[in-house]
């Protein structure tokens, strides 16, 4: 999944929309695939082999690999250190740039996450797993080793960390707080991704969540739902201090930002009728306080 590719870069704690958000769609991934020739290129120059290369930038080989061949937006600091390692010549920071101007797909998420920092409200429809922001640890590894290709050790630990730096966005402390709504498929909880013990820990943590944090509105959609507005499948819309709106979808191996007012207009209307058709929160609750007494 597209949250997997690690934590935001800065920019956008003013509550400003990022002028690279105000374009179209994504374009193809042949400007990340360019600057990955350019580093390995400038590292093999250097005479650094990748490992050695992934020493000095502080990343893992499989991150450097990743970004070579034009699979992963590099992150800002691997940039700024790659620079350092390759003799600060100004090519890779002038490439970034321009990668920020024209993201590939990878970089659709980086984008959404940096909008999250400051969202001041976040809704969530999810029908594959439980979202990221609502996930234990384990239950973040079971779903990061089910889906192929199965990542090194390395790259599972850095995703799973990313994923659960994002966790602090749920926090009441911040101001001001995000208000969130979650609303996930039942099936997701009964598929008892990862066994018992893990699904058992995820439904104490959502139930944790739900009494912790009044700022976070969580639903289930039942089984059983003749009507349902969501049979396109997850989405997810949020809120800018600036009160404008964005939403976010994703495939199987890839992520659409939408900020297109009539996009926005048709995922709101979507989102609206699967708030009336999903549980109420305090039901919610109960079922799955049933679900977790029957573990």
């Amino acid at each position: 999944m597209a949250e997997e590719s690690g934590s935001a870069d800065g920019g956008a704690e003013s509550g400003e929309v990022p002028a690279s958000l105000c374009g179209g769609e994504p374009e193809s991934s042949d400007s990340l695939r360019t600057f990955g020739a350019v580093v390995q290129a400038l590292r093999e120059h250097a005479g650094l082999s990748r490992a050695e290369f992934a020493d000095l930038v502080r990343f893992s080989k499989h991150t450097v690999a990743s970004v070579e061949q034009g699979r992963r937006m590099p992150d800002p600091s691997l940039v700024e250190r790659a620079e350092e390692a390759l003799g600060n010549t100004g090519a890779l920071r002038q490439a970034a740039r321009h990668l920020c101007r024209q993201p590939g797909l990878a970089a659709w998420f980086r984008q959404w996450a940096r909008l999250e920092r400051v969202a001041i409200s976040l809704c969530t429809y999810e029908c594959r797993v439980v979202p990221g922001l609502l996930q234990t640890e384990a239950y973040a590894q079971a779903v990061s080793l089910n889906v192929p290709p199965v990542p090194d050790e390395t790259e599972l630990a850095e995703r799973i960390a990313a994923r659960l730096a994002r966790q602090d966005l749920l926090s009441t402390s911040r101001k001001p707080p995000t208000a969130f709504s979650f609303i996930i498929e039942q099936a997701v909880l009964e598929r008892y991704t990862g066994g018992e013990d893990v699904t058992r820990e995820l439904l104490d943590h959502l139930l944790g969540v739900d009494e912790r944090h009044w700022n976070v509105e969580l639903q289930i959609m039942p089984l059983r739902k003749p009507v349902h507005a969501g049979l396109d499948g997850p989405m997810q819309l949020l809120e800018t201090p600036k009160h404008r709106w964005f939403g976010y979808s994703e495939g199987q191996k890839n992520g659409r930002l939408i900020s297109d007012s009539k996009e926005i207009s048709v995922l709101h209307q979507r989102y609206a009728k699967l708030r009336s058709q999903a549980l109420t929160p305090e039901d919610s609750r109960s079922l799955l306080e049933r679900m977790r007494g029957d573990l």
